[in-house]
């Protein structure tokens, strides 16, 4: 498993009955995880201090319920600056799990000697993104939502990236990548982190086990020649990590590189547990 042990201001504290007690900087919050089916005795007297509570609905969805949690706050990881503000379906704005990809990215375009282009895809409020150009990548940032789009935008601002060559665009994922192929263009890495379900603009249906493997496909067109890394992130619980391997060797296979799939964890403070949180799977050319 590949674990994002690195943070300073986020950490999960304990785990129970189907929820997570988390430490975003100031503020404590319990959120609900599909993965949390154990019991455990909530000693922790942060179970009680919560800034901010997530209630799931038997009827589905849930709300939030608030104990002096501010309507947006900042947390960092290395140079990176993040604005969260809680928002429907139990998200904040960041999936703190992805920065052991960013960690891995990271490492691979600072020692590759060249510049790099990245694209990434379904991106979000944009931590992949900043963490590609921090490293000294140009990015293209593509999101279907406008406003998330517009949140990442503000994430660069306050990590300082406001002028790095990140183009942002609000456009759907599978039709920009046809575009941009036939416009001949290319990238050296692409990042996609597609959601599990969704519908398009047009009432498009996105259903992730119909949809990935012709997308991955789609997206090694817009490889360069000398094409870097190739990431696909997954939170579809039934989509295990082999099946990561095996859709990328196959639509990669002509290119030199390897590729290696694996849960990815976030510590458990209390417990020295790892609390599942998806899964990735990585292709790297070979010499990187």
């Amino acid at each position: 498993m590949w674990i994002a042990d690195q943070w300073k201001d986020y950490e999960v504290i304990d785990c129970s009955k189907g929820e997570k007690l988390e430490r975003w900087g100031d503020y404590f919050l319990i959120r609900p995880d599909p993965q949390v089916i154990w019991e455990t005795p909530r000693s922790d007297s942060r179970w009680s201090r919560r800034s901010g509570h997530y209630h799931r609905s038997k009827k589905g969805g849930g709300e939030w319920e608030f104990f002096g949690l501010p309507r947006q706050w900042q947390i960092h990881y290395r140079n990176l600056t993040f604005n969260l503000k809680p928002f429907s379906f139990k998200h904040t704005g960041l999936f703190p799990e992805q920065a052991a990809n960013w960690d891995w990215f990271t490492e691979r375009i600072r020692n590759a000697g060249r510049p790099i282009k990245v694209l990434n895809l379904f991106a979000y409020t944009g931590g992949a993104t900043l963490a590609a150009a921090a490293a000294g990548a140009q990015v293209t940032h593509v999101d279907a939502s406008k406003g998330m789009v517009a949140w990442a935008k503000e994430n660069a601002l306050s990590s300082g990236l406001k002028d790095a060559p990140i183009r942002w665009l609000v456009d759907d994922c599978v039709k920009f990548v046809e575009r941009e192929i036939r416009r001949k263009n290319s990238y050296d890495a692409v990042i996609m982190d597609p959601p599990s379900y969704g519908r398009g603009p047009k009432g498009e249906i996105w259903k992730i086990e119909d949809m990935i493997h012709p997308l991955i496909r789609l997206c090694t067109q817009v490889l360069s020649e000398n094409p870097l890394f190739f990431l696909v992130n997954s939170y579809t619980t039934g989509l295990a990590p082999a099946v990561l391997t095996y859709m990328i060797a196959t639509e990669l296979a002509p290119l030199k590189g390897t590729v290696e799939s694996q849960e990815i964890g976030l510590p458990v403070k209390n417990t020295g547990l790892v609390l599942p949180c998806g899964a990735s799977g990585r292709w790297t050319h070979l010499g990187t």
